[in-house]
């Protein structure tokens, strides 16, 4: 049986006041989600080790004008966890995803992606690009494991190689531009899901699904999805933070492979670093709303 966290973690979280839905994935998974608003939907994907909580400064603009829905990853947040590494493969986070958009029908998608989230929803946008009607890359990759890993990175794969009791409040404030930003509390909701070792299982895991070398699932996955999404056509907007040590880089890659990002404007997200969610939330929300409104 997969782990599935207290609820008594997730009282009383700073700035969270969300009502919880759940729906069931994969084998009987259950998978939670933010469902807030009405109108075409803006579905936000996270990344590694955070959960629905990053976007929590975005949902209530967004929420004025579309419905938002910010679902966790199985081994994040509310979501079912699984306590060993192994159990976690880009398969099974693929298949998850899949299913829960198929379950809630959702259709005319603005697709919002940071992190393991652009691998997961670029990848899932490429494959099913019936459902999705723009797309907002934030900062991620498409690792095929052929290009040369950041010092940044390598450090952090170390580092979680090591640390199977993974601090992830700590990790969200070293991945901020300012750490300071990131008050006990907001740290504390961030580290609310994983009350034991086994259940950062799938935080650990991601960092070291990252393909080091050509060939293998997530490779292959990533190859192919470069190879798809060289030939979108729907609306694309690149809004990175480049100051991110890891993925900051790759924000040209991603103008360069989209054929549409380089029809909207020049944006670049300033004085935020890995997490940009975490401090520039109200100013990413403003620059996707004028986006789906130009592009609509």
């Amino acid at each position: 049986m997969p782990y599935r966290t207290p609820e008594a973690r997730f009282e009383n979280l700073l700035e969270f006041p969300f009502a919880p839905q759940f729906v069931t994935v994969g084998d009987d998974l259950r998978m939670h989600y933010v469902d807030e608003g009405e109108g075409a939907p803006i579905l936000c994907l996270h990344g590694e080790p955070t959960w629905a909580y990053l976007y929590r400064h975005m949902i209530p603009p967004l929420a004025e004008q579309h419905r938002v829905v910010v679902p966790d990853f199985i081994g994040f947040g509310r979501s079912d966890k699984f306590t060993a590494v192994d159990d976690y493969s880009f398969a099974l986070h693929y298949e998850t995803l899949a299913a829960f958009i198929e379950a809630l029908d959702l259709t005319d998608v603005t697709l919002v992606v940071q992190d393991w989230g652009g691998l997961l929803g670029l990848a899932y946008a490429a494959r099913q690009p019936e459902r999705i009607a723009r797309l907002v890359v934030l900062n991620t990759f498409l690792p095929t494991g052929e290009e040369e890993k950041s010092t940044a990175f390598l450090a952090w794969r170390r580092f979680v190689e090591n640390t199977p009791d993974l601090p992830i409040g700590q990790v969200v404030r070293r991945g901020l531009a300012d750490p300071d930003r990131l008050s006990d509390a907001a740290a504390a909701a961030y580290e609310a899901p994983f009350p034991t070792i086994e259940s950062k299982a799938g935080a650990v895991a991601w960092p070291l699904l990252v393909p080091m070398a050509p060939g293998g699932p997530v490779s292959d996955a990533m190859r192919e999805t470069r190879q798809k999404l060289a030939e979108w056509s729907k609306p694309a907007f690149v809004l990175f933070a480049p100051e991110d040590p890891i993925l900051g880089g790759a924000r040209d890659f991603f103008l360069n492979l989209l054929p549409t990002a380089r029809e909207q404007p020049d944006v670049t997200i300033g004085d935020a670093g890995h997490f940009l969610q975490e401090e520039q939330g109200p100013t990413i929300a403003r620059h996707v709303l004028e986006f789906v409104e130009r592009t609509s």
